[in-house]
């Protein structure tokens, strides 16, 4: 008899118990039934007259109990975002001097307060020997004055449009000097105006 047992599916074993069909000590019984021409069929109910009929008593299976509801995992609490604190080294504004030729008066811009040195004549600065012209040279340099930073921008911004305006009729030997000359105009105003 256990030999059929395994033609029993799960869809018919459930159709079983699904039927109600149970003694009270909470077993099922199966019919399985087969006619004459072979077929065999399993059921709930005792099997047709005319065929073979077997019977097995099962334990009427019983639902687990309901899972728990399951429980939502703690939401962790909102990190705080990491600040990194960003340290940016700025050189301070470099000065710029406007200095003044003694020879002509015309001006010019430079780095430092210096001035351009020129070797004259010491006569041509009014020393007078006594009764006679006074021989020898000597150094002299041009007066410069420190320019203001908002007047350093300007004359910066200044430069940078010189350059440009001459990039395009320039040979191209000349045009690799304006253009580091522009990249060094550019980094300072970068870095003293705080803008291009």
């Amino acid at each position: 008899m256990s030999r059929y047992l395994p033609l029993l599916s799960c869809g018919v074993l459930l159709a079983l118990i699904a039927s109600g069909v149970a003694h009270a000590s909470g077993q099922v019984t199966v019919y399985r039934c087969e006619a004459s021409n072979g077929k065999v069929t399993l059921g709930d109910a005792p099997c047709p007259a005319g065929q073979r009929q077997e019977t097995r008593e099962m334990i009427r299976p019983q639902d687990p109990p309901p899972a728990p509801a399951p429980v939502a995992a703690p939401t962790p609490p909102p990190t705080a975002p990491i600040v990194r604190d960003v340290v940016v080294y700025r050189t301070p504004p470099r000065p710029m001097y406007e200095c003044t030729n003694v020879d002509d008066s015309k001006t010019y811009t430079s780095d430092n307060g210096d001035g351009n040195p020129r070797l004259v004549p010491i006569w041509s600065l009014g020393y007078r020997g006594r009764g006679s012209v006074v021989v020898g040279n000597t150094w002299v340099r041009d007066t410069c004055h420190q320019l203001p930073q908002a007047e350093v921008c300007d004359r910066l911004r200044d430069r940078r449009y010189e350059i440009l305006r001459q990039y395009h009729s320039a040979l191209q030997s000349e045009r690799q000097a304006l253009d580091r000359e522009q990249r060094g105009v550019d980094a300072r105003l970068g870095n003293d105006c705080g803008a291009g």
